[in-house]
């Protein structure tokens, strides 16, 4: 017999901006948010003033009870836990959670995950979809098992990625679209009229580990779509980058140059151009590129031809 929603606890887990609207619809639902999972507060800025996580600041408005472990097999936070005597834990954007915490809840833990199950197991998924040029992506409801991102699915939903969408744009349309396949998720949990499929992998699966700077730097030699989707999928952080009169350029924005208006020729990967106030252009292997939006090392982000009202090429 399903219970009410009053007395259906749920304890939410989740620390970024990305989580907050997941925790929001909940609440905002009446949901019995029994607690409130987050990382502890970190020191920041120049002053290393202790910084709170998004996911706390709104628990915070709205008077949630709010644990924030160090190390998550803790006694003290696992008895914590066990006293509030949840019913369903909710995963979105937190740690690797060990079998004593997600397998105890009465129904058990889900976690909303930013693909399309089995494809982009690992931490950057979002990144790793628009680096490798896909042109569609997903989120991914599942309970959580022993081995990571591999639980039985309980929905999906799909999602177009614009030909031209950063990682940035495409994690805030995320966040909200996955907030509501999460509430989706919990009400058929708490109607118990949910059915789960088991994850079939189908080749060839990617994953979407997490990024290094390896990653980010910028090989010329590339083609020009390999390397736009690099921009693309590492903007706004980490960033991609390359190197500009010996220092680090990170390119946020860009986009092919305009055949119209530019003789291609065959030039080295890497050579930059410009007229010192419009353009600012790199040769990839096959095509030139524009870049749109940078950050000088040691400077603010601006566009280009704000670059290069004081620097020159």
């Amino acid at each position: 017999m399903p219970k009410e929603k009053k007395d259906f606890r749920i304890v939410f887990m989740g620390t970024p901006e990305f989580a907050v609207p997941s925790l929001a619809i909940l609440v905002k639902n009446d949901f019995n948010i029994s607690a409130v999972v987050t990382a502890p507060d970190k020191p920041a800025g120049r002053g290393l003033h202790l910084h709170e996580s998004a996911v706390k600041k709104y628990a915070t408005e709205k008077n949630l009870f709010v644990l924030q472990p160090e190390k998550l097999k803790s006694p003290d936070f696992i008895e914590s836990l066990n006293a509030l005597q949840p019913d369903l834990m909710v995963v979105v954007a937190f740690r690797m959670l060990p079998e004593i915490i997600w397998s105890m809840p009465a129904v058990g833990t889900f976690n909303l995950h930013a693909s399309l199950l089995p494809q982009y197991r690992g931490a950057a998924p979002i990144n790793w979809a628009i680096m490798n040029g896909e042109k569609e992506t997903g989120l991914t409801t599942f309970f959580l098992e022993h081995e990571i991102d591999t639980g039985a699915i309980i929905l999906q939903e799909k999602i177009s990625i614009g030909e031209n969408e950063t990682a940035g744009e495409l994690h805030d349309r995320m966040k909200i679209e996955g907030a509501n396949l999460v509430l989706k998720t919990v009400n058929l949990i708490l109607n118990e009229e949910y059915k789960l499929t088991p994850q079939v992998a189908v080749q060839p699966v990617y994953s979407a580990p997490k990024i290094f700077s390896e990653q980010c730097e910028i090989n010329w030699a590339k083609s020009y779509s390999e390397i736009q989707n690099q921009i693309r999928g590492l903007s706004p952080y980490p960033g991609a980058f390359t190197t500009l009169n010996g220092k680090m350029l990170k390119v946020f924005k860009s986009k092919k140059s305009d055949v119209e208006n530019f003789q291609i020729q065959k030039s080295e990967p890497g050579k930059a151009e410009s007229d010192g106030k419009t353009f600012l252009r790199f040769h990839c292997a096959d095509f030139p590129i524009d870049l749109l939006e940078i950050q000088l090392e040691g400077k603010k982000r601006m566009n280009v031809q704000e670059f290069l009202r004081g620097n020159k090429i």
